[in-house]
């Protein structure tokens, strides 16, 4: 979670027309601790017109207007988390297991939150997976709806034929409906083994596997890179980090908030 600055205590003298924010919060502090910056980069943002809230730049209220930076929402609410979390294999997607299976809060810490998880991961599929208590965007980045884009690196039984990309975009018959491809390119081959990309906005259940088990490879290992516009990159399995205010601002925009 981002720090509050409490070096800052806002009094009648350090008011000014600009940010001077009666019975709510400043407007440079709000931004601060959103991560935008110190706050005289902030203050230097408003004066400069690139800050909205609710179309006006002088007055804020976190718990219920919406602030944007050069058009981008910024999470401006206190106490709101967004993490990116790298799932290893063979741990649930879930916050508790009956079973006593290894699970993702298992590797979160001693939180006090009520952290979403964004996007289910299958117990033996490893990567990117997004954790928050920001409701609503919880709510659209896992709506089908929205069709926010997820993308994999699948190793697959080969040889692969040029075509598969041609057949997966096309679609493919599963037991509950065609399922198709928004992009696929083979990323490697050696021998019988391939590692391919597939991205697409579907969210059935083992939806990748079943897609390149239909095509004739089946998936020997399945890693999830991409959510929307958020990157696994070189995050540890098993290790999470917090995501940056842009990344939060782009994640908005990918699902029209």
């Amino acid at each position: 979670m981002r720090t509050p600055d409490r070096s800052f205590q806002a009094d009648d003298e350090d008011r000014d027309s600009l940010t001077d924010v009666p019975g709510g919060v400043r407007l440079q502090k709000v931004l601060a601790e959103a991560g935008v910056g110190s706050r005289r980069h902030c203050e230097e943002l408003i004066g400069a017109g690139r800050v909205e809230v609710d179309g006006e730049t002088a007055r804020v209220d976190p718990d219920h207007q919406v602030i944007r930076v050069d058009g981008k929402r910024i999470p401006a609410k206190p106490g709101l988390v967004y993490l990116a979390f790298n799932k290893p294999a063979r741990v649930l997607t879930a916050m508790s297991d009956p079973r006593g299976r290894k699970t993702v809060a298992d590797f979160l810490g001693d939180r006090s939150e009520r952290l979403f998880h964004i996007g289910r991961l299958d117990y033996d599929t490893e990567g990117l997976m997004l954790l928050t208590n920001d409701g609503e965007l919880a709510h659209r980045l896992a709506h089908p709806s929205f069709e926010v884009a997820k993308t994999y690196l699948a190793e697959v039984t080969g040889p692969v034929p040029k075509d598969l990309g041609r057949l997966l975009a096309t679609g493919v018959e599963l037991d509950d409906g065609v399922a198709s491809a928004d992009r696929f390119r083979i990323v490697d081959r050696s021998g019988n083994r391939a590692l391919v990309e597939i991205t697409l906005h579907e969210g059935r259940k083992h939806i990748v596997r079943r897609m390149l088990a239909a095509a004739g490879h089946p998936v020997t290992r399945l890693v999830r890179t991409d959510v929307g516009p958020i990157r696994l990159g070189n995050l540890e399995p098993g290790t999470s980090r917090e995501l940056t205010t842009r990344e939060i601002g782009e994640l908005y925009a990918a699902v029209g908030l």
